[in-house]
């Protein structure tokens, strides 16, 4: 079965948010986009993945003098590509292989910006997923390998490195409810009940 709606999950560190996303495409049987977009990113402009990978979802300031000297248009492309850092050539690849997917089909992506960037879609769904700090330093260390030492310190600074990212790039606050069609706490659901919830809205929303 699949679903006629894009699903763009923006999430807390350490709530699950990629795995219950990845659940939920396999789900619905539809693609599934994280890192996958570097690879499509690096793909299209020949930069290495490994480049890539090290400015993903983090900010830069130089976008904002582009932006204020003409440089960057989103509807006619970037005439000076190169001379921008990979954290902003990584957004607006990124930010071009996202509208042209959802052009062509439904899918659930992660992050980057995602629900921003697809904003004048009606049939975007989107969803914030959270959950409470212990729970989420317990994930940072069983999934992510992170000492237990330094989990919670690692937990904050990703948040306010996500949230950073989104207001720079999107002018609006992450995590704000009213950004979102629907908000999870995944601190007491399992990966695959959480997954549900979000199917299950998904399908009240189709049905009317």
């Amino acid at each position: 079965m699949s679903s006629g709606k894009i699903i763009t999950i923006t999430r807390q560190y350490g709530s699950g948010g990629h795995d219950i996303g990845k659940l939920i495409a396999e789900k619905l049987g539809v693609p599934f986009y994280d890192k996958e977009l570097i690879t499509l990113a690096a793909k299209e402009s020949g930069i290495s993945p490994e480049v890539f990978a090290k400015a993903d979802e983090k900010m830069s300031n130089s976008l904002l003098y582009s932006l204020s000297t003409g440089l960057y248009n989103y509807g006619s492309g970037f005439s000076a590509m190169g001379d921008l850092p990979m954290n902003d050539q990584l957004y607006i690849l990124q930010h071009q292989i996202i509208k042209e997917k959802a052009e062509k089909e439904v899918f659930v992506v992660v992050g980057r910006c995602a629900d921003y960037i697809l904003k004048e879609y009606d049939n975007v769904v989107k969803v914030f997923i959270y959950a409470d700090i212990k729970s989420r330093v317990a994930r940072a260390v069983s999934r992510h390998d992170i000492a237990p030492a330094r989990a919670r310190q690692a937990v904050i600074k990703t948040d306010k490195s996500r949230a950073n990212y989104y207001s720079f790039y999107s002018g609006q606050k992450w995590g704000a409810p009213e950004n979102y069609d629907l908000c999870v706490n995944s601190t007491h659901l399992s990966e695959e009940q959480a997954a549900q919830v979000i199917i299950d809205y998904v399908k009240i929303l189709e049905a009317q």
